[in-house]
């Protein structure tokens, strides 16, 4: 029997953890949102300077996007929203331990969206097999960049192809891997828990 056919549509990994009455749960989600932030900081700090380029690479990208396919797209919104409001407050956990709003705030901003995009995405299924998974990450890294370079464009007073030289290109081969890597874990982790079910 298929993961598909034991869990019920609409479900993400994060509604898996129980919770036998409200209070509980809401205390699940609030641990689960203040859990997701804290990941997505700690993926920041792996942070490795591109060349010519404002952006470094990090596991931020990453973070975010699996926060959003593990709690789904409210959960996972709130958990970027509070990674981005704790950034903005002072807490060094952007990037390489910054914080405030630089010019790759954008960046961050995508993230958030992403992270409500790719949420919706998996409870109608888009994390549960290879060929899904690799098309929310993509849909994903794209609402990332669609907010990001635009932002840097702005921030950094460079021209859009400039901005998308210095702030995309530079990091395709790397985000191909991040999802390569979620195309394993997401569907993996179905299956595991199809199997505990």
């Amino acid at each position: 029997m298929s993961t598909a056919a034991l869990t019920p549509s609409g479900t993400v990994l994060a509604d898996l953890l129980p919770a036998a009455t409200a209070s509980r749960a809401r205390v699940r989600d609030a641990a689960l949102v203040v859990g997701g932030a804290a990941l997505t900081g700690l993926a920041a700090q792996i942070a490795v300077p591109v060349p010519g380029s404002p952006v470094p690479v990090t596991g931020q990208t990453f973070a975010a996007l699996l926060v959003g396919a593990s709690l789904g797209a409210g959960r996972g919104l709130l958990s970027l929203a509070l990674y981005a409001l704790a950034g903005l407050a002072g807490l060094p956990w952007f990037a390489a331990g910054t914080s405030g709003a630089g010019a790759t705030f954008g960046y961050i901003v995508g993230m958030l969206l992403a992270a409500g995009l790719v949420g919706a995405l998996a409870r109608r299924g888009g994390d549960r097999g290879v060929l899904r998974t690799a098309a929310t990450m993509a849909a994903g890294t794209a609402v990332i960049y669609g907010v990001g370079v635009p932002y840097l464009a702005l921030s950094a007073h460079l021209p859009l192809g400039q901005a998308a030289a210095v702030g995309l290109v530079p990091f395709l081969i790397g985000d191909a891997l991040k999802a390569a890597l979620a195309m394993g874990a997401l569907p993996t982790a179905w299956k595991l828990a199809g199997r505990r079910g």
